[in-house]
């Protein structure tokens, strides 16, 4: 995300205990004392790694979803046994399982292209 799609002329800042950036509005509010232009290189780096620190988490959660798919190929294949993992492991994989089976599964693998 660039900053120079912002249409606004100035962003109002808060500064965290290091005097660092922690939060940006486009509009004036209490807490956010001072104001820098959508060009500042310091607000440019807060705002690329914020968008940067989306796309990551994003990418985290496709990617849980594609091991699951691998270990379930695994369990059918009879390469992996359910009762090998751990206790822990086995419960948050029926608790996802069910979840899957709810009302919004994530299906970000067609059940016809499994690998």
């Amino acid at each position: 995300m660039s900053v120079n799609r912002w249409s606004v002329t100035m962003f109002y800042v808060q500064r965290d205990a290091k005097g660092e950036i922690c939060a940006v509005s486009e509009n004036a509010q209490p807490g956010f004392d001072q104001e820098l232009p959508p060009g500042d290189p310091e607000l440019r780096r807060f705002m690329e790694s914020v968008v940067a620190d989306g796309e990551l988490a994003r990418t985290d959660l496709e990617f849980v979803r594609v091991l699951e798919d691998v270990l379930d190929l695994l369990m059918d294949k009879n390469i992996l046994l359910f009762t090998e993992l751990p206790e822990k492991a086995q419960a948050k994989i029926l608790e996802r399982q069910a979840l899957r089976r709810g009302d919004n599964p994530l299906d970000l693998i067609d059940d016809d292209q499994r690998i």
